[in-house]
């Protein structure tokens, strides 16, 4: 039976390889510190945090996230610690809440590896506190006991390693927080709550971290107060996903046998309309891909954990060294490794079929914002009438299933810019040896996301201008120049960029100082309102400081007020502006133009292979587009 504990209370543990499952309301960083009798932390080294995820005994996440999982194996802590306190903290410098109070309170649960719940913790009374010791791990007499501590920290994070003797708990508190920001900005950001009174469900998603057992896919804010953030298998009717009843399978749909999984239907998750739906059931793939790959990568590890331990005993004993007790020992050791292992494949091989089967019938049925420039929805396209939910960039998948393919959807009007990387970083070593093949690439794949954000908005609400400084990209850039579906010819020069910039600069400017003051209806009638992006091509050729600064500028403040950033570049051409090009590459989502494994999932923090969705050799998909677009804009006399 579960215990429910409160502040001050302790629970056995009856086993020793565990889980610490941790859901918020927010984003938060999780970690753990490992102290002697009185709880003393002796030197950074006995922390766990996002930069140094692993210690004895202990894995803790490595990014911010609303739902985390910690892998606890008190058999492997040294002998000089006797506690394991969990911290929850709020990361600093993202534009997140900086007080507990203004969150759902957290809750914590200690679960075995199968996801049974041992005991409990919802931490209450927080307010301004935002830093938490939430509960310790303490030996007594040589058994472990959980205890609920619950004390919070008003000064945050530093404050409360100072407090367990870790005199240079600020500097720690700063590397840990810098290390959250590093990975925030390479997370595919989840999709944002919805709010009730915005015609649409509200419907959320919870982030994680490193997640060594199975769970099924829920949302904080769905599960009852003090509830564990899931069990068992993946469920494929998505019950955490579904907050409104989804459209019947049609009647001619063959109902699953029984004992097994529902038939996958297109639509099946919450929302008003089918595109809501759809793009909810995507993000729903998306997340039960990441837990039940991590539950399997942890299955794995357990086992190869498990079989070293035991091959460790044999050859620690001289007694069962040699002869034929020691073979017979490892050939044991070796015959239940395979077999944990092959239970976890049959489990992962099941989960994967599900999902792929769900994933066919998914693609046929998704809007042109949505899917890829070979699906026949394209040749179908028509000018819509109101914006899409989201917009398509590109496909994800992981190593153990390659052919499985996610569609990358982010949220529209975009809230973050956008870095196409033209230079070539180790983990894409696959693609071109040529820099200017590479570069090309890079320019083709930013003029497709251009192109896709044009055709899905209504006619006159989104318009494109660029920068070329040396003119680089002209054959890249032909398909927006040729059907007219840039305003102004490609900016090129010193002077161009100056220009464009300057124009940008003074429309974030007006329309920002109209919202604050309530007079928008006070701007000038030559000043367009649309929503903008500014595709800058080969940075920093042709920038001189002060355009760089407009730059940044634009990229901070512009989402808010309709301009949004689109750069193509080599971060390794901006070297000599030093580290004051920083806060921009972290403000943007880097995509590459070939495969590449750089993104991470909010839940589990994966690795992801992102690839572009491009245009397939031959095909006149693209003009066909462009060009049906721009006739609408120009009978809506824009």
């Amino acid at each position: 039976m579960t215990a429910e504990l409160v502040r001050g209370q302790n629970h056995p543990l009856p086993q020793t390889r565990l889980e610490i499952r941790i859901s918020a309301g927010h984003p938060i960083v999780a970690g753990a510190t490992l102290g002697d009798e009185r709880g003393t932390v002796h030197g950074a080294e006995g922390v766990a945090h996002p930069a140094s995820p692993q210690l004895a005994g202990i894995e803790v996440p490595r990014q911010a996230a609303a739902d985390h999982r910690l892998a606890v194996d008190l058999d492997a802590m040294p002998e000089n610690v006797h506690r394991v306190t969990v911290l929850l903290a709020l990361p600093t410098g993202v534009g997140g809440p900086d007080r507990f109070g203004a969150t759902a309170a957290p809750f914590v649960a200690v679960t075995g590896l199968d996801g049974t719940e041992i005991a409990g913790y919802t931490i209450t009374g927080l307010d301004s506190e935002s830093a938490v010791a939430a509960l310790e791990l303490y030996r007594r007499q040589g058994a472990w006991k959980v205890r609920a501590v619950g004390q919070g920290y008003a000064d945050g994070l530093a404050a409360m390693l100072r407090d367990q003797g870790l005199e240079q708990g600020a500097e720690l508190a700063a590397r840990i927080n810098e290390a959250v920001v590093r990975g925030m900005a390479r997370s595919v950001a989840q999709p944002p709550p919805r709010s009730e009174d915005d015609g649409r469900v509200r419907t959320a998603t919870a982030g994680g971290g490193a997640a060594p057992a199975p769970a099924q896919p829920q949302t904080p804010q769905q599960q009852p107060q003090g509830a564990p953030s899931g069990q068992g298998p993946v469920n494929y009717q998505h019950p955490g996903r579904r907050t409104a009843a989804p459209p019947p399978p049609p009647p001619s749909a063959p109902p699953a046998a029984p004992g097994q999984p529902a038939r996958p239907v297109a639509g099946d998750a919450s929302g008003w309309t089918m595109d809501e739906r759809l793009y909810n059931q995507v993000w729903g793939m998306f997340e039960d891909l990441a837990r039940t790959t991590a539950a399997y990568r942890s299955a794995v590890d357990f086992a190869e954990s498990r079989m070293e331990q035991e091959l460790d005993r044999v050859l620690s004993d001289p007694r069962t060294r040699v002869g034929p007790a020691a073979d017979s020992a490892r050939a044991a050791a070796r015959a239940k490794h395979t077999d944990l292992v092959e239970q976890a494949r049959a489990a992962f091989d099941r989960d994967l079929a599900q999902l792929t089967a769900e994933a066919e019938v998914v693609e046929p049925a998704l809007p042109p914002a949505y899917a890829r420039w070979d699906s026949p929805v394209w040749q179908a396209y028509q000018v819509p009438m109101e914006m899409p939910m989201a917009l398509r960039l590109g496909e994800l998948h992981l190593p153990e299933r390659a052919d499985l393919r996610i569609p990358m959807l982010v949220r529209l009007p975009l809230e973050r810019g956008l870095w196409i990387d033209a230079g070539r970083s180790g983990s894409f070593d696959g693609g071109p040896a040529d820099p200017g093949e590479l570069r090309r690439l890079a320019a083709d794949t930013a003029v497709t996301i251009a192109a896709r954000l044009l055709a899905v908005y209504p006619a006159g609400e989104f318009s494109v201008c660029v920068i070329d400084p040396a003119g680089s990209a002209a054959g890249s850039l032909a398909p927006l120049v040729g059907s007219g579906a840039l305003g102004e010819p490609p900016a090129a020069g010193a002077q161009g960029v100056s220009a464009v910039l300057a124009s940008l600069t003074r429309r974030v400017d007006l329309v920002q100082m109209a919202m604050r003051s309530g007079a928008t209806d006070a701007l000038p009638p030559d000043l367009d309102t649309a929503e903008q992006l500014l595709l800058v091509h080969d940075f920093p050729h042709g920038f001189d400081d002060r355009a760089v600064t407009q730059l940044r500028y634009l990229a901070d403040e512009g989402p808010s007020v309709g301009v949004h950033l689109m750069m193509v570049a080599d971060r390794e051409d901006a070297r000599d502006y030093g580290p004051v090009l920083d806060p921009l590459w972290r403000s943007l989502l880097r995509l590459t133009p070939v495969a590449d494994d750089h993104l991470a999932d909010p839940w589990v923090g994966h690795a992801w292979t992102y690839e572009p969705s491009m245009v397939p050799r031959g095909s006149q998909v693209l003009d066909q587009v462009l060009r049906q677009m721009v006739r609408a804009r120009q009978s809506y006399g824009h």
